[in-house]
């Protein structure tokens, strides 16, 4: 059994939670919601409710991380400030002022959740190797937090890259149904599915790979044209209308990484 801390019981976190207390493991969750907190504890979690700020962090931060050999930080950028300036690096200096009390606690292994949106749009075939060149701000906040932990030498960092993130409740065609001219028709997806996002990190702990990258995609990659029309049928909606314009965007992100060193096998009908 380990004791491990989830930073952000969210879509992914709860579930995550939930699958590791089922293999044996005691879990310490959090959540910004006081609502939320007799969720979590109605799931076998220890709930606390952690507030993560740029200027503080919650006064229990430390009863959150306590005898936890893992921490699991699993909490998106949300830059939407009315004033775009003041948020520049607010993602940032949260994980700044989360770093002091990873070191004072027991923790020494710590998955970042990242994004592949670090790599931004004008790689043809990304890997682990691939220079991360972000084009949107949460991207460039993603890559200095995944540095300031990597560089850190009082615990080691395992950083995840998920790609568009899909689950039962949670799909882009949702949104996209009925739409027109919509662009990008023959831009390849590179998602993966919130089953696979678990089993994933699952197996990171199994085996203990830390000091690792990892792209986390499901390798299947048609063009958003074939694969949202294709939805849109299976789930009896509008079918979307896109643009005739070919896209400049090629990027494919490989999982080869995850399949070979992990030896996870993805499960594609989920997709």
């Amino acid at each position: 059994m380990k004791q491990i801390s989830i930073l952000g019981c969210g879509w992914l976190g709860l579930p995550l939670a939930k699958t590791l207390i089922a293999k044996g493991n005691s879990i310490n969750g959090s959540t910004t919601s006081e609502n939320k907190l007799p969720i979590l504890k109605d799931a076998g979690i220890n709930p606390f409710l952690v507030t993560l700020e740029s200027e503080s962090i919650s006064e229990n931060i430390s009863d959150f991380l306590v005898e936890s050999e893992i921490l699991i930080i699993d909490i998106p950028p949300k830059l939407r400030a009315v004033d775009p300036n003041s948020e520049k690096k607010a993602f940032v200096e949260k994980i700044k002022n989360l770093i002091p009390f990873i070191e004072k606690s027991t923790v020494k292994k710590v998955l970042f959740v990242s994004s592949t949106s670090v790599y931004g749009d004008n790689n043809d075939f990304v890997t682990e190797e691939t220079k991360p060149n972000p084009d949107t701000e949460s991207g460039k906040q993603l890559v200095l937090a995944e540095k300031l932990l990597q560089e850190n030498q009082n615990f080691e960092t395992t950083i995840l890259r998920f790609g568009g993130l899909i689950g039962e409740d949670r799909h882009p065609i949702k949104f996209l149904a009925g739409k027109e001219n919509l662009e990008n028709p023959d831009a390849p997806i590179n998602l993966i599915h919130q089953n696979d996002c678990i089993g994933v990190i699952e197996e990171i702990i199994n085996q203990s790979k830390w000091n690792e990258v990892f792209n986390a995609v499901a390798p299947f990659h048609p063009t958003r044209e074939a694969f949202y029309s294709q939805k849109a049928i299976e789930m009896n909606l509008s079918e979307p209308k896109f643009s005739s314009e070919k896209s400049n965007i090629k990027k494919v992100i490989s999982s080869e990484k995850i399949e070979s060193v992990l030896n996870y096998k993805f499960d594609l009908d989920d997709y």
